[in-house]
């Protein structure tokens, strides 16, 4: 984390047949669309035939050496800022099965188009020393993710699960629409997990939720949080607190 994107070349496939030449369309204008809000230049790219669609970007750009930010910097102490709310997997397993309000389907899809781009130029630009590591939550979920932030940095990550930002209405439809990406989060994860008692179940299963196109995880400074906050705040960034680093104990997070 830390870098700049500058230019995009685009890696796709598509059936050769039956398939609507107009859905080609919008997948390319869609994402040319991004490049140009992430101030990205489309050099051009590469098509192939496939039966299953495939679509993407090789991204380049710069970054300042001394200022990298590794999922393995976070200290104890650090203060952690989870930038988007979680639960796009289970919204997006709801839609598949037809039960996903649009209210809910509309607030995933919101989450999903919106960019990074502002919580990482509030961390290029804040001073050397008030961010110390960052993540993004993607596939892993928030519990994949932070615990192999919490694997890199010798630490153990605390994390408030009543201050986690949840999709609207997702929680309501957490029980019936476990994505098959939760389950495997849960088995591969779980060992490494301590979840106080009393957490309800289905806030429990979110914290596994794979994400498409999810937030970042921040651990800042603790003497710096206030400046982190206001920073994020003032681009129009809600990042929620949720939780903290501690000194490496039996386990690589520890849910309350």
């Amino acid at each position: 984390m830390g870098g700049k994107p500058l230019t995009a070349l685009a890696v796709a496939g598509f059936p050769q047949s039956d398939f609507d030449p107009a859905v080609i369309t919008a997948v390319f204008t869609g994402g040319f669309d991004t490049l140009r809000e992430a101030g990205v230049a489309l050099l051009g790219g590469h098509t192939v035939r496939d039966n299953e669609v495939k679509f993407g970007y090789a991204v380049t750009g710069e970054i300042d050496p001394d200022r990298v930010l590794s999922n393995a910097g976070a200290r104890p102490g650090d203060v952690l800022f989870l930038t988007k709310a979680i639960g796009t997997g289970i919204v997006g397993t709801a839609i598949k099965a037809g039960c996903a309000p649009e209210a809910v389907v509309q607030a995933a899809v919101r989450s999903m188009t919106a960019l990074n781009r502002a919580a990482a130029e509030v961390m290029r630009a804040l001073p050397a020393g008030h961010v110390h590591g960052c993540t993004d939550i993607t596939g892993f979920g928030l519990i994949g993710h932070a615990s192999e932030m919490a694997a890199a940095s010798q630490v153990t990550l605390r994390l408030d699960t009543s201050a986690v930002p949840l999709l609207t209405g997702v929680r309501e439809l957490a029980k019936g629409n476990r994505p098959g990406g939760l389950a495997s989060n849960l088995e591969h994860f779980e060992r490494g997990v301590a979840a106080a008692a009393g957490i309800d179940q289905d806030l429990l299963w979110l914290m596994y939720d794979p994400q498409t196109s999810g937030g970042l995880l921040i651990a800042a400074a603790p003497e710096h949080a206030a400046a982190v906050d206001r920073a994020l705040m003032r681009a129009g960034v809600g990042a929620a607190r949720v939780g903290t680093a501690a000194p490496r104990g039996p386990h690589l997070i520890e849910l309350a």
